[in-house]
């Protein structure tokens, strides 16, 4: 079973609104986490979001298309 992705972003964030639209697009179970919140992360991804994570913090930044994703999950298996 594949972990569940993460979506680091931010309210306001045009880039990453158009990820989740790749995302959507693939039917693809994420949830999204606003780095804003989280000094650790602001501070890890402030200049890279949005930024996907997959299993083993194995991390896919923008831009990806939806052929990327599919090949970025199928390197996690």
């Amino acid at each position: 079973m594949q972990k569940q992705l993460i979506l680091y972003g931010t309210l306001g964030c045009h880039l990453c609104e158009d990820a989740e639209r790749v995302l959507q697009s693939l039917a693809l179970p994420y949830k999204t986490i606003d780095i804003i919140e989280d000094n650790r992360l602001l501070e890890k991804f402030a200049t890279s979001i949005p930024v996907l994570e997959g299993a083993g913090q194995a991390y896919l930044y923008w831009p990806f298309s939806k052929t990327q994703v599919i090949t970025w999950l199928k390197l996690q298996r």
